[in-house]
């Protein structure tokens, strides 16, 4: 064997080994307090998933109400907890984070932060408009510029001065105000 093949042979050997590595880091990733969500997603679940999909990227059983056609919302069984999913169509359409401080965007906001500090973290990319419910609070839409996610956002909602809970997901769920009501 001349050095080339020799070399050839060595890289295409760790090439299929390093993809073995992910592939099993990927198929253990499991829904915790530290997976970050994004504008379509949160760990491993995507929005458009259907909730069987989810549970297996979850990698945990996802409970709640009993599915029907219109919306509901399912839950990881364990943790992290206050952390919800809507399924609208028998798919995920939303995540929601409720009450739970530890989970962040990819950005790293999250409950308890300024509405100055999630300006700053997503600038030019935020509109304000009132609270439908809170009295002085707002609802801070992070809307993407990249044409791809037109279709999703991310809501922060606050109590005028910090966030108290936030979701992402597609139009035109991530928008409704009352979740499934």
């Amino acid at each position: 064997m001349n050095s080339k093949v020799k070399l050839l042979t060595l890289a295409s050997l760790t090439l299929t080994v390093s993809s073995l590595t992910v592939g099993t880091v990927v198929a253990l990733a499991k829904l915790t307090n530290q997976s970050k969500l994004f504008i379509n997603g949160i760990g491993e679940v995507r929005v458009g998933m259907t909730v069987s999909q989810a549970a297996k990227a979850a990698g945990t059983k996802l409970i709640g109400d009993s599915p029907n056609n219109s919306c509901y919302y399912v839950k990881p069984q364990n943790e992290p907890k206050n952390l919800l999913f809507m399924v609208t169509k028998g798919r995920i359409s939303r995540v929601d984070v409720r009450q739970n401080t530890e989970i962040t965007t990819l950005k790293g906001a999250k409950i308890g932060d300024t509405e100055a500090q999630i300006k700053s973290l997503y600038p030019g990319q935020i509109k304000v408009t009132p609270h439908k419910y809170v009295q002085g609070g707002h609802y801070l839409t992070f809307i993407p510029k990249d044409r791809t996610n037109q279709n999703y956002r991310v809501v922060f909602e606050t109590d005028g001065k910090r966030v108290t809970q936030f979701r992402s997901g597609k139009l035109p769920e991530v928008e409704f105000v009352e979740g499934c009501s």
